[in-house]
Formats: structure tokens, sequence, C-alpha cells
């Protein structure tokens, strides 16, 4: 969508705030797209592939990862940007930055950092994001991070789901008594849309939810039905994929509808106007939203606190946490370039960025390397 057909209220790139340290441009992109391609070739965004959603990586190669994940959400929401006439760049940014500074097994490796730093500032993934995009990715001769735009470190700070809060103190650069934009606002949405949908898929592929079960889900079960229905002769397999997908376009044309209406009921003719509205305009209409918290307690309950996913969630509590303990006991265990930054980021926090930074995959293997004696160093 060209600059010229985006809404009054949009972001817009020639309007951003700009960067914290000056650069000259060696081609002509603009500035979010800039801030998109810079996080596709960060470091932190290849290790997403081996980074948890629900199942853990060796469990399966079907599952979702946090860097499927992460494009699934990107997809999402430029659709709904697009329906909206809003900065699709920004968006698709602000959706392959969203899950920037998970930890290693996902919520569960947050839940344990965020304990084990409560007395250095605590851990929280959003912020860990914009230390990754400020600080920690080294890429460039003039400055540490990636030095975004001020509207893509926005939306990161200011992304909030039911996992995710940074807290006032993390937005005081960001104007925290005001709205993020519009683009920022539906990456919260459309990271539910995605993660509810396709958790559903990998829970049903693995087994640990059934057709039975999700019978009792009313948003689940109108269109199955609706599916089987219009395609009589469709197998189990096929109606479960088309039942994904219808639900997510409605989900989608929802929260279309439902936004539209707000920004008219609230008069927005600017993007000031949208910032200092007393909450969010994105939105699901009401039913809609009961039927999608339906959903979320039934996923909370049967697939997120199955037996065998609770097992993995407390076998990573107990090795992350003898990892830290053991880096703190033993700090010349990391390498060399993370010792560099004791003096200055102080001990435990580079612990943390170390922890936050690993993959599954590499969390394990030195958790065998550190505590197994047969196992080579």
């Amino acid at each position: 969508m060209r600059q010229s057909e985006l809404a009054s209220y949009a972001a817009r790139s020639e309007k951003s705030r700009g960067r914290v340290y000056p650069e000259p441009f060696k081609d002509s992109r603009l500035a979010f797209e800039r801030d998109r391609d810079r996080i596709i070739h960060c470091a932190a965004f290849r290790r997403l592939e081996y980074k948890t959603q629900v199942f853990v990586n060796h469990e399966g190669d079907y599952y979702r990862t946090r860097l499927t994940h992460s494009l699934e959400v990107a997809q999402i929401a430029r659709g709904i940007a697009r329906a909206l006439h809003l900065n699709q760049d920004l968006v698709e940014t602000l959706a392959l930055a969203h899950d920037l500074g998970h930890t290693p097994f996902g919520h569960t490796g947050e839940e344990v950092l965020n304990r084990l730093m409560q007395n250095q500032g605590g851990f929280e993934h959003n912020r860990q994001s914009l230390r990754i995009v400020d600080l920690l990715e080294e890429r460039y001769p003039e400055f540490d991070g990636l030095n975004l735009s001020w509207e893509t470190r926005e939306g990161i700070i200011k992304h909030s789901s039911d996992y995710d809060h940074a807290g006032a103190a993390a937005t005081d650069e960001f104007e925290p008594d005001k709205r993020a934009c519009l683009e920022a606002q539906i990456i919260d949405l459309a990271d539910e849309i995605a993660y509810n949908n396709h958790d559903i898929d990998d829970g049903l592929k693995a087994g640990y939810i059934s057709l039975r079960d999700l019978a009792q889900v009313e948003l689940w079960q109108a269109t199955f039905r609706r599916i089987g229905e219009k395609y009589p002769l469709i197998n189990e397999k096929r109606q479960v994929l088309q039942t994904i997908s219808y639900l997510i376009r409605d989900l989608i044309q929802d929260l279309v509808d439902t936004t539209t209406a707000n920004i008219a009921d609230a008069g927005v003719q600017s993007l000031d106007d949208l910032r200092s509205q007393p909450g969010n305009l994105a939105a699901f209409s009401g039913p809609m939203q009961e039927q999608n918290r339906e959903l979320k307690r039934f996923l909370y309950r049967n697939l997120y606190r199955h037996h065998k996913v609770e097992l993995m969630r407390v076998k990573a509590e107990r090795f992350l946490t003898l990892l830290f303990e053991n880096y703190l006991n033993n700090p010349t265990l990391l390498p060399r370039e993370h010792q560099d930054r004791f003096d200055l980021q102080g001990t435990e926090r580079v612990i943390c960025d170390y922890i936050a930074s690993m993959t599954d995959r590499y969390a394990q293997d030195e958790y065998k390397r550190l505590y197994e004696p047969f196992e080579r160093a």
C-alpha cells in the first residue's frame, strides 16, 4: 500500500521521530521497511527457530516454534492492516519483533529468569526485546543495537497480552500516558489470533486435545459444524484445517469491523487523536471477546496444563535454575565476550542475557556439558 493510500491516523515513515543515532543510509528504503529488514537479519530473530512456542523443538518437526509463530502473526497482522489502511511495513516489523526477547522453553523460561532476577530488576520479555534491539545486537561500527525507529521501539515495549506486560517504568521513554499507534495495537490481537488457533492445530496433532474435547467450545464447534455442512465429503484432517482457517478469517473480520466502528465513534482523524484516546481502539466485539475467552480457558486447562507439557515445564524450570546458579557461582564459564560486560552491566544481568538468548537445544546441551561427567566440554 502506497503512503498516499494510508488512513489519516496511520503511522507514516516520513513522520517518524527518528533514530537515536544519525546514520548515512546507503539506499532509499522507508524507515519502517529498514527496521523490518534489520530485524530479519539479526541473530535474535534466527534463534527463534529453536525456541519453544508450546512444544519443545525435539518433540517433532511439525510443531510451531517462536519463529513460525512470528511469521504467522505477521501474515495475520498484514491482512488486518491492509483492511484498515494502516502502515503494513510497521505492522510487519512489529509482528516479527514481538517475541525477540523470549527465553528458551517459552513462558516457563521467562518466569524462572524473573524469579532469579527479582532483586536485579526482574525479567520481562518485552523489555528484553527492546534491550536486544537497543543494546545486545552487535552489527554496526558506530553503535550497539539495531538503531530502530522510535515508533518501532515504542511498539515493542508497549506490546501487551495475557502474558506480556512491560510495566510503566519500562515505557517512560515512550509516553506511557498515551496510546500506541494502531499498528502496534493490532499486533496484540493478531498475536492472540495466531497462537489460539495454531495451538489447537498443534494440540490435536500431538493428541493432547481431541475433537471431542473441543466440542464444548462454542466458537470452535459452530465453525467446525459449518465446514462439515459446506463440504460434506471432506475428511477430518481437512475439516480441522479449514475450521482453523475460517476461525482466523472470522476473528480478523470481527476485529476490523469493531475497530473501524471504534475509530468512527471516537471521531479520530489523526494519529494525535488516536494517541490521546483513553483506551485502545483495536478490539474484538463483545460477543467475540467472550467466545475467544472461552477458547483461551479451554486451551489453558487442556493443553497448556496437560501433564506432558507440565513435565517439560518442571524439567525446564530445574535446569534453567541450575544453569543460572552455576554461572553465578562460576562466572568464568561464560564466553569471554560476555565476561567483558560484567563491570558495565552487572554479572547477574549478563548471565540473564546469556540464558535468555539460548535456544532450547543449546540450553539442554549446556546443562549436559555442566552436569553430565562423561559429556565432552
